[in-house]
């Protein structure tokens, strides 16, 4: 089944920060967000295939494959683009019948590690028709096409009921359903940042790219776009110039960033996966906690995740006395009215998680501090700029520059609210939504956090050289959710 006939040809180029994100496959980690949908009753072939035909191709850009050239890349026409070769069934081994979940997880890791074909659009779906009563429907999209928070305008366009997918040049529906109220990860870190000072920024990093070619040392890469930076900036208004000034100075803080404490989830990835998740846990639950501590969800969700690594690091004989890992947190720099444009616009901010402390309130706690502070930092938008910058630079000074990110990392953590109620798909009830995000570099750890139909749903992609079972760790997740619910209700309320 051939809709070549029905695209239209288009041919325009990829954002520096998207052609960053193409250039960062590595043997290790290749650059997809992955997930997978859950679904009751099951759901057949053609429903899917037409579905998907019907709705994803009216975003121009699953139609488009990537043309690399000596300058960067373009979106051009796929002219020979098949439905058919995006949309496939998949089938498990018949030995999976007896451990239905294990068999998926060995699939989706399996396909972590598999690269797509250059030649075609970079997305594919894959439907297990019948899969614990139901079907299991895998999706890979490269992350070069859009980041995960815009991915969500494409899935609302998908599923029954669904927003119409928008039309070019037009004004976008505004997107429903979202718990964004108390996502920290919101656009309202951009707004107090003029167009004025990012095309500062921009400048900056358009005439520094040529210094950073010569250069194969991240800090001083860094140094070179500090102080060319400040000197670009201060050719625009004087606003422009204190915002410029007061990101750049930012720059300072992440290139000085120390090392996270050493650990055995750091080091030298392979190049296999595994993939696992947790059954979700009420969302009624982790507010109530909140509440009651006066913290956010996320600050009871990440202090969670905090001590389900710890407890794994000690599982194995490991000391986390004193040791904290630092996480990458993806920080949403659009409004959600415009990530039906896709493309990646979001920057990085570095979240320290303190796995040796014992005491969960305590740590729910240190963890609401720690990400006060990072609230009013402008580290997300200079982590946006450097990917900007790396765009443009040869490969082997773009992994050299971004190197500065994944060495001093050992996670890569998103936290993505969906909607309240569960979702229908060709006739089927969305019964649970998992997804995963890539690492880079060197980083052999991604956590993924997603509330959905009333739930949290946790899930972890690892390297299988750092971290073999990453099970063991999701495993903890609950129990330590559990004690911290516990010893808020033996608080001396009132």
């Amino acid at each position: 089944m051939s809709a070549a006939s029905s695209i239209p040809h288009t041919a325009e180029r990829m954002s520096k920060v998207d052609t960053a994100w193409l250039r960062m496959d590595s043997p290790s980690n290749l650059m997809m967000i992955m997930g997978v949908w859950l679904l009751k009753p099951g759901v057949t072939y053609p429903a899917v295939r037409d579905r998907l035909a019907e709705r994803l191709l009216k975003y121009p850009r699953f139609s488009q494959r990537v043309q690399v050239d000596a300058i960067g890349a373009s979106w051009v026409t796929d002219t020979s683009f098949d439905i058919s070769r995006h949309v496939r069934i998949e089938k498990l081994p018949a030995s999976s019948k007896k451990h239905p979940m294990q068999a998926l997880q060995a699939r989706l890791a399996e396909l972590a590690m598999e690269p797509m074909d250059m030649r075609h659009p970079l997305w594919d779906y894959r439907l297990i028709q019948h899969f614990d009563g139901g079907s299991a429907l895998i999706v890979r999209i490269h992350h070069c096409i859009a980041d995960g928070l815009a991915l969500i305008s494409v899935i609302q366009s998908m599923v029954d009921g669904g927003l119409e997918p928008p039309k070019r040049k037009t004004k976008p529906a505004a997107l429903h359903g979202l718990e964004a109220a108390e996502e920290w990860m919101s656009h309202s870190l951009i707004e107090p940042l003029t167009a004025a000072a990012v095309k500062a920024l921009e400048v900056a990093g358009e005439s520094a790219a040529q210094a950073f070619e010569a250069v194969s040392d991240p800090r001083h890469v860094m140094e070179k776009w500090l102080t060319t930076g400040l000197n670009a900036s201060k050719d625009g208004s004087s606003e422009a110039a204190r915002l410029a000034y007061q990101v750049l100075r930012d720059a300072a803080a992440l290139a000085l960033m120390s090392d996270d404490s050493p650990t055995r989830l750091k080091g030298q990835p392979g190049q296999s996966k595994r993939v696992a998740w947790c059954q979700p846990i009420p969302l009624d639950d982790v507010r109530a906690v909140g509440k009651a501590l006066r913290c956010s969800i996320n600050d009871v969700l990440l202090a969670c995740v905090a001590g389900a690594i710890g407890q794994y690091l000690k599982s194995h004989g490991d000391s986390v006395a004193g040791k904290e890992i630092r996480a990458m947190v993806p920080v949403n720099l659009r409004p959600m009215t415009q990530a039906y444009k896709l493309g990646n616009k979001f920057g990085l901010a570095p979240v320290v998680l303190p796995v040796g402390l014992d005491n969960p309130i305590e740590r729910v706690f240190e963890v609401r501090r720690r990400m006060s502070e990072l609230k009013g930092s402008m580290q997300p938008l200079l982590a946006f700029a450097l990917l900007a910058v790396a765009g443009v630079l040869i490969k082997p000074v773009q992994d050299a520059m971004l190197s500065l990110f994944s060495k001093k990392t050992t996670a890569v953590m998103t936290n993505v609210p969906g909607p309240r109620e569960k979702l229908r798909f060709c006739g089927a009830t969305l019964e649970q939504a998992l997804f995963w995000v890539p690492q880079s570099g060197s980083v052999g750890l991604g956590v993924s956090i997603l509330s959905y139909g009333g739930g949290v749903q946790f899930g972890i992609i690892s390297d299988s050289t750092l971290c073999p079972d990453p099970q063991a760790i999701i495993d903890q997740f609950e129990p330590e959710f559990e004690k911290l619910k516990l010893l808020t209700l033996m608080l001396p309320w009132g």
